[in-house]
């Protein structure tokens, strides 16, 4: 759709410009005009400075023959943009300022019976200064652009440091998970074999010491399955490597905005109802929704707003990223999207991505016990 804005803008604005700049002489050299720019507008951005060299050398002779009244760079404005969107401002700026340049002179010299030095000064001076203009909002588009791209780029890697960090933490948890479980399974095992043995060879001489004996093993036995019902809480609740990742959580959220707001973009973290309750597995797969979603906005949307709401509810919370960028149509998974997808299905939720209200939107929503009082990391 973009290819077709510039070329829409040149055929609606040179007639309105010329008419409004006093330039239009004749209606039908007007519209003459403005459809042949229009047309070049098209290829511009295949063909950046042969369209602008075109632009300028059309212009100049209408207005050499006096066929138009006004103008000798600002009809070509859609050209300029396309030579500095293709990284040649250089070019551009040569070859305006030759053409204001021919334009004084043809002004001064050439109709100086039919226009006063004033008229020529005004007219050629505003549209030097349309030109610096186009050139400065365009060159600062470009760069806003790049760095854009660049903060994409370091969200990225920041994202893949992370799961780095992630998998050795994880593999961490492991070793020291299977060294607990050996602690535990191996001491009780040992001690209450002791106990029983000890058990079985007073069972008939001493009843009271095989007695003593059982008590002590049933009492090792209860701590040790204390040991491992707090293991496996810790699996279950987030510490184990494929239930979650460590991660920052709901504290983290600012921060990423903060990194996405130094790319140029505006972004809102609105949250709704009590955040406390919120466990810390689910606390984990928000963060990295939101992070995801911010990285392909930054990466794909061409967006200059998002907004991240959270809505927290006794047994669920609903996540809803939504930016003004331009949504894909259809909406390919990728990997990030279907990791979102996958992480959000673990913890029994669900994940939507696609064309929102104004531009491209993720909503997950994932449930939670409604009593979950975990912090939520």
């Amino acid at each position: 759709m973009n290819r077709f804005l510039a070329p829409a803008v040149t055929l609606v604005g040179v007639p309105a410009g010329l008419a409004v700049t006093g330039g239009n002489r004749q209606t039908v050299m007007t519209l003459t005009l403005a459809f042949w720019l229009a047309a070049a507008a098209f290829l511009a951005p295949r063909y950046p400075r042969t369209v602008l060299v075109f632009s300028l050398s059309l212009v100049a002779a209408l207005r050499g023959s006096d066929l138009v009244g006004s103008g000798w760079v600002w009809p070509a404005t859609a050209a300029f943009v396309a030579v500095v969107l293709a990284g040649r401002l250089r070019f551009a700026a040569v070859a305006g300022g030759v053409a204001l340049l021919y334009g004084a002179g043809w002004d001064a010299f050439v109709m100086q019976e039919q226009h006063s030095a004033d008229w020529t000064l005004a007219h050629v001076g505003g549209d030097a200064l349309w030109l610096a203009a186009v050139l400065a909002a365009t060159t600062a588009y470009l760069s806003t652009r790049r760095w854009q791209h660049e903060m994409s780029l370091r969200l990225a890697q920041d994202q893949h440091e992370s799961e780095l960090e992630s998998r050795r933490r994880r593999a961490e948890e492991r070793v020291g998970i299977a060294r607990d479980l050996h602690d535990v399974v191996s001491h009780t095992l040992a001690v209450v074999g002791v106990h029983l043995n000890v058990a079985l060879d007073a069972f008939d001489t001493d009843p009271e010491e095989a007695r003593s004996s059982l008590r002590l093993a049933q009492d090792v036995r209860g701590q040790a399955m204390s040991d491992l019902k707090s293991l496996v809480d810790v699996l279950r609740e987030g510490g184990a490597p494929a239930i979650a990742e460590p991660a920052d959580g709901l504290d983290g959220l600012e921060r990423l905005a903060e990194q996405v707001r130094a790319a140029g973009l505006t972004v809102s973290v609105n949250e709704f109802g009590e955040r406390s309750h919120v466990p810390a597995a689910v606390a984990t797969a928000i963060y990295r929704v939101v992070q995801e979603s911010l990285t392909n906005t930054v990466r794909h949307a061409g967006a200059s707003r998002v907004s991240v709401t959270l809505r927290y509810a006794p047994a669920s919370v609903v996540v809803d990223v939504q930016d003004n960028g331009e949504a894909p149509d259809p909406v390919v998974d990728g990997n990030g999207i279907a990791g979102m997808r996958e992480r959000v299905a673990a913890l029994g939720g669900a994940l939507t991505a696609g064309a929102g209200r104004s531009g491209f939107g993720v909503r997950a929503t994932i449930p939670y016990p409604a009593d979950g009082t975990r912090e939520q990391g």
